[in-house]
């Protein structure tokens, strides 16, 4: 008895040393994460938005899209058993992609086919018998009837069948596999990603003030920012309807050089020239946050900094225009801004 007491203690004992072994390595742990404290002042340069003048060729920022970008689907239902192609293939138009189990159907249409050869036979016999008054009109029109009942249906067989090809319904590379070998699929059935960049939508947007300038089918420059080169591109639509920034979409339509491809997602810049120069409130780029389409930036209040959405206007290398959402009063952080977060302190760099 006394023998089991000690073992049980001496259990007790080690699992205490181990639960204190542990709490002891997880406070070691936490001490060596890092947690960015919120508090901390993050030294940062700041200005104010100045007035700038931009010369007579104006410009604007956006980003290319794909011209067509869909999901290729199923028009039957069954199992895949075969695909064709792999991300990153390019395929043209009405290259079979993928395939569907076509064996049951394969052999409806067999088994029609000889139905039909059947009732072939017994309408010329019939047509025979009839000239002959040797049978009924209505039967030999019963006849008549099931062999083109049989022709429909063998129609509706084949137009099956080729719904067990998956085609390409456009030119383009395949971006994305959606479905896999073996998958039961239905009509609707995504099976991959097709996208066409032969040629690309540049989308941008322009305020009320300068969308009277544009017209659709007018040519523009457009420079390509990653490349450092000029295209010319078409004005491909200009909607109808602002946004609540009172801007304007509009599409510029670039064909794709294969020497030096654009890519879906790249930023581009419409060049416009003008016979007036533009002076207007406007900040400096290098202080812009996000995208050109949702542009923010960081602005200073009691010592912190807030991440603030504006609307663009016009633009050149260095400065982008201000629409509306800032003032000339604002107090902006140009430098430093790739440590901050919305709300954080900061410290002026003097």
């Amino acid at each position: 008895m006394k023998r089991i007491i000690l073992i049980s203690l001496a259990v007790l004992v080690l699992l205490v040393l181990t639960i204190g072994k542990l709490f002891s390595n997880a406070s070691a742990a936490k001490k060596k994460i890092y947690i960015h404290d919120m508090n901390a002042k993050v030294l940062v340069q700041t200005a104010n938005p100045q007035i700038h003048t931009f010369e007579s060729a104006f410009s604007y920022l956006g980003t290319f899209e794909a011209m067509h970008q869909n999901n290729v689907a199923a028009e039957g239902s069954g199992k895949l058993v075969d695909l064709y192609v792999k991300e990153g293939d390019r395929v043209a138009k009405g290259q079979v992609l993928a395939k569907l189990d076509d064996e049951l159907i394969l052999l409806q249409i067999e088994t029609a086919k000889l139905n039909i050869a059947q009732l072939k036979n017994d309408n010329a016999r019939f047509t025979n018998l009839r000239k002959e008054q040797a049978v009924s009109s209505v039967d030999a029109e019963k006849i008549e009837l099931a062999l083109k009942t049989a022709e429909v249906q063998l129609k509706q067989l084949q137009k099956q069948l080729r719904s067990t090809q998956v085609l390409a319904p456009f030119s383009g590379v395949v971006t994305k596999k959606i479905s896999d070998l073996g998958s039961m699929v239905m009509p609707g059935t995504p099976i991959v990603e097709l996208t066409d960049i032969s040629q690309l939508k540049l989308n941008i947007s322009v305020p009320e003030r300068d969308v009277f300038k544009l017209k659709k089918g007018q040519d523009v420059a457009v420079d390509i920012d990653a490349q450092g080169q000029r295209v010319s591109g078409t004005i491909y639509s200009i909607s109808v309807q602002a946004d609540a920034l009172h801007n304007f979409k509009v599409q510029v339509l670039v064909k794709n050089n294969t020497s030096a491809p654009i890519f879906s997602g790249m930023y581009g810049t419409v060049i416009l020239d003008n016979s007036q120069k533009l002076s207007a409130l406007s900040v400096p780029r290098k202080a812009l946050i996000g995208s050109t389409k949702k542009p923010q930036i960081y602005v200073v209040r009691n010592g912190k900094a807030y991440l603030t959405a504006f609307s663009p206007g016009t633009s050149d290398g260095n400065y982008i225009e201000v629409v509306s959402g800032l003032s000339k009063n604002d107090e902006i952080v140009v430098k430093g801004q790739v440590n901050l977060e919305d709300k954080m302190n900061i410290k002026r760099n003097k």
